[in-house]
Formats: structure tokens, C-alpha cells, sequence
């Protein structure tokens, strides 16, 4: 499994997204350009003391990322797509791509690739990037037994 932030634009939605990223062993690609410099301080807040945990790589392009990683499926989350997530089979090799913020990824750029939703019942048109996210990493984690249960021991 592995997260792909396809041109993120806000600093601590993706400094939260990494500390995601730490506490569940998943990779992190981020797919220039982005919104803000790595060296940003809202990100390294928002991702605190767990950046030298992350496994992060930064694509000039979605080009290179599709190339050079050679992903499973590339699952294209969307609001405006009919797939629930939770009615999704998800593989433990599946790239889980999220768009920009305040534009998310057009149906061109999606094409063809596998689309997921997360259902929204309230009045709002879309979730926090990092929540949705969230949600989505841990529903792909959960069917595809790449839950770890055992805590560390201390």
C-alpha cells in the first residue's frame, strides 16, 4: 500500500498525512509542484518529530512516480465519483491517489483507473484532505490484512 499526494497545496494537511504515513508503515509520494517547500514550518509541525520516520519521495511529475515506482493499481479518490470506498476491493499493492485541495483530480487525469468515495451525508461538499485520507489508508489496510495489532513492547 502507499499514499500519493498528486500536487498538494496546503503544508499541514500533508505534515499530517506523513505522520499517517509514520504510524502505519506506509510509503509517501508527493507529486510535484507542491503548494509549499518541504522546509516548510506548518508541515514539519504538523508532522512533528516523525519526518525521519516517514518513507517520503518527492516526484517531479506523476510521470515519474508512475515509472520509477512502477505502482500496483492506481486507486483515484474522488467526492464526485459513484464507488463508496467501503464497497471497494482494495489489493495491498494499490497506490491510493489524492488530489489537490481545492481542485482534487479531474476526470481526465483519472481516466480509466479504479475511483473511490468516501459518502458525505451532511451539508459540506468534500472532507480534509488528511481525514479522507485517513479513512481511506486504514479501510485498504483493513481488507487486506495489513492491520499490525501487536503493540511494540516499550
Amino acid at each position: 500500500m502507499r499514499i500519493v499526494l498528486f500536487e498538494p497545496e496546503i503544508p499541514p494537511n500533508t505534515g499530517n498525512i506523513a505522520r499517517l504515513c509514520a504510524a502505519t508503515q506506509t510509503p509517501l509520494h508527493l507529486i510535484e509542484p507542491l503548494g509549499f517547500s518541504v522546509e516548510d514550518k506548518y508541515l514539519k509541525r504538523a508532522g512533528l518529530d516523525y519526518w525521519p520516520h516517514v518513507d517520503v519521495t518527492i516526484h517531479p511529475n506523476f510521470e515519474h512516480f508512475v515509472t520509477t515506482v512502477n505502482p500496483g493499481r492506481l486507486i483515484m479518490a474522488s467526492a464526485k465519483v459513484e464507488t463508496p470506498h467501503h464497497r471497494f476491493e482494495f489489493h495491498p499493492d494499490d497506490a491510493i491517489v489524492m488530489g489537490p485541495e481545492t481542485r482534487g483530480l479531474t476526470p481526465e487525469f483519472m481516466g480509466d483507473h479504479p475511483q473511490v468515495r468516501i459518502p458525505i451525508w451532511g451539508e459540506v461538499r468534500s472532507l480534509n484532505l488528511s481525514t479522507a485520507t485517513g479513512i481511506l489508508l486504514y479501510e485498504a489496510l483493513r481488507q487486506t490484512d495489513g492491520m499490525i495489532e501487536e503493540l511494540p513492547s516499550s
